[in-house]
């Protein structure tokens, strides 16, 4: 250290790794969050294998997702040690205190408390099982490729916001109709713009709007490809 006094009364290595625990706790809970919707009888797009789940104390068919539940629920446990670090340090005159000696509850629970829950969710999620045809399903609702098609007709020249009416209008059709854009016919979509041709049908498809974002960072199947290729390099290389 380049300063004696640094040497015993800093502490902030634990402060900053605490901060870091924390941060990537919230990303952890936040997928949390997306599990347990995911897994809930209202979304049905995952299965999660009985193991990292428990069965409800008072209804029996329920199958509760304990493990992304529990990560998310200790992510305020491992905010409140930040804080508590933060607090700790705050009023503190140079140099050493013996206040410092508090230090070791937060840090060492904070990283116990990260090291399980990244290694429940290392065990997790290769076995989480993806149900694609519900998925493709809830994709399919809410008129999804809106601006696909607001898009498609930028793209032939017509200014945004016109673009933008016709798009309106069309789901306002479909909504009467109960029909899905990509169920509607030619004859069905050229009174609000004889711009629309037959090719629109290239691109209110969910496979279309997926496909129509090819690039770096896009939806597009080969950009999704190469971004997980990327991501086993990076893991490899740690």
């Amino acid at each position: 250290s380049e300063n004696s006094l640094d040497s015993v009364s800093d502490r902030d290595f634990a402060i900053e790794f605490t901060h870091w625990a924390s941060l990537t706790m919230m990303h952890l809970s936040r997928m949390s969050e997306e599990l347990v919707l995911w897994a809930s009888a209202q979304f049905d797009f995952i299965n999660l294998p009985d193991r990292f789940c428990t069965g409800s104390s008072i209804m029996p068919q329920k199958k509760n997702p304990d493990v992304p539940e529990l990560v998310r629920g200790k992510t305020g446990r491992v905010y409140g040690h930040l804080m508590s670090l933060l607090t700790l340090m705050k009023s503190q005159p140079l140099a050493y205190n013996k206040d410092n000696q508090e230090d070791k509850e937060p840090l060492f629970d904070t990283i116990d408390t990260l090291a399980g829950s990244l290694r429940a969710f290392a065990d997790m999620v290769p076995h989480i099982e993806a149900k694609p045809a519900v998925m493709k399903a809830a994709a399919l609702r809410g008129y999804s490729t809106a601006t696909d098609l607001a898009d498609y007709l930028v793209k032939k020249g017509m200014a945004f916001r016109d673009a933008h009416e016709v798009v309106g209008k069309s789901v306002a059709y479909g909504l009467a109709q109960g029909k899905d854009l990509s169920e509607m016919t030619l004859e069905e979509l050229t009174p609000f713009s004889d711009t629309i041709t037959a090719d629109v049908f290239d691109v209110l498809t969910l496979e279309g709007s997926v496909a129509a974002r090819d690039h770096l960072g896009g939806t597009a199947p080969n950009q999704v490809r190469a971004a997980a290729a990327r991501a086993g390099v990076l893991l490899a290389n740690r």
